[in-house]
């Protein structure tokens, strides 16, 4: 038996059972205080299976424990660049730096932060996963003598444990993660709770928003394609932020379309308005970055909008080896169509009757039209001025 048993068996017990890395965490180190490590502060890293976020991770005090994210942009900068994490992570390696002895200002500013609020002495270890991904952990102490040899033994006697108590909660925040950024908030909770048989679906009301940009077929045929990728992804941006900050999720990008579904378990009213202000948010954001486009040399962006509200069916489609999740019905067909009239009547946002009834003061009626795929007219809206 040695030291640390105890808490390696809890960590890959009990520890590991809790399913939750805030608690395993805190339950790690103040494993490490009982066997007399003057820890002072701990930063567990775990890299993110993300293309927009680079890591989460926990960070513990005597007082607290909290969670963090960080943005892969962050890689690109020197918070990322000669700090102790990026040695420990691309080296696989330790780092001991006793800051005491240690001319801070001839360091990673990382050091002087630490030595500002008292830190003594900092370790950083690496924690690798069965994948091969390297996390980076580290350890401060604000004691007079730092960590002695046995301190560091200690920690590094657990990492292997940590590593093994935390690795299944990193692959399922990675797995949701991904699900979240790829398929919209809404059906990544779908799939998450299982929903992922072929054919299984629910029926709810919804508003749907299609958005189309305008001229994309002559840009493609002159442009280059790092050009014609460079604008989609401001048209993107323009688009599906506001979506996301007024609760909508998008299901899909169909070329230069975009497919959003909003609110599905809210009411009809608040539905219709959130995706009413997106479109308006992503409209603003339009004729903000058209007014400065010219004094860039950037090419003004155009795209329409058009929103329905109704019946749709959410779900699981495709072939036994290949699945998609996607909403179908007549709203998702009928606001297609109704973005395809705004570029008839040169307008940049309709909507259908069934939106407008439920913000009447807020509409004026663009007339009664005849669209694809219905035997009768229907009467578009636009916003009221």
């Amino acid at each position: 038996m040695t030291e640390t048993d105890h808490l390696k068996h809890w960590l890959i017990s009990d520890g590991r059972l809790l399913g939750d890395e805030g608690l395993i965490v805190k339950g790690y180190c103040e494993g490490l205080v009982a066997l007399g490590v003057p820890l002072a502060r701990a930063r567990i890293a775990q890299n993110y299976s993300n293309p927009l976020l680079s890591a989460w991770g926990i960070i513990w005090t005597p007082e607290e424990t909290r969670r963090y994210t960080v943005p892969t942009t962050v890689l690109a900068t020197s918070a990322w660049h000669g700090s102790p994490f990026e040695y420990v992570v691309t080296q696989r390696r330790p780092l001991r730096k006793r800051l005491t002895d240690l001319d801070v200002l001839e360091e990673h500013p990382v050091y002087a932060e630490l030595a500002e609020v008292g830190a003594t002495d900092f370790l950083a270890i690496p924690l690798e996963h069965g994948n091969g991904s390297v996390q980076g952990t580290s350890f401060t102490s604000d004691a007079d003598a730092g960590f002695s040899d046995a301190h560091i033994r200690y920690i590094e006697d657990t990492r292997y444990a940590l590593a093994a108590a935390l690795e299944p909660i990193a692959m399922r925040h990675s797995q949701k993660s991904l699900l979240q950024t790829y398929l919209g908030h809404g059906p990544a909770e779908e799939i998450d709770q299982g929903h992922i048989k072929r054919g299984e679906h629910r029926t709810v009301s919804a508003a749907i928003l299609f958005a189309d940009l305008r001229g994309f077929t002559s840009k493609a045929s002159s442009w280059s394609e790092e050009a014609l990728l460079a604008m989609m992804g401001e048209y993107f941006e323009m688009v599906v932020s506001p979506i996301q900050e007024q609760g909508g999720d998008v299901l899909k990008f169909m070329g230069d379309g975009i497919l959003a579904v909003f609110n599905i378990d809210d009411d009809a009213e608040t539905s219709c308005r959130s995706a009413v202000l997106a479109a308006e948010q992503a409209l603003t954001i339009l004729g903000n970055y058209n007014e400065t486009a010219a004094d860039t040399g950037k090419e003004p962006i155009e795209f329409v909008v058009g929103i329905d509200f109704g019946r749709v069916t959410l779900g699981n489609i495709g072939s036994p080896d290949r699945l998609d999740f996607t909403v179908v019905g007549q709203a998702v067909n009928v606001a297609s169509r109704v973005q395809e009239l705004c570029k008839n009547l040169d307008e940049k946002l309709l909507v259908t009757q069934s939106v407008a009834e439920h913000m009447p003061h807020h509409m004026q009626s663009a007339g009664c039209h005849s669209i694809r795929g219905l035997s009768n007219e229907i009467e578009a809206y636009k916003v009221r001025e």
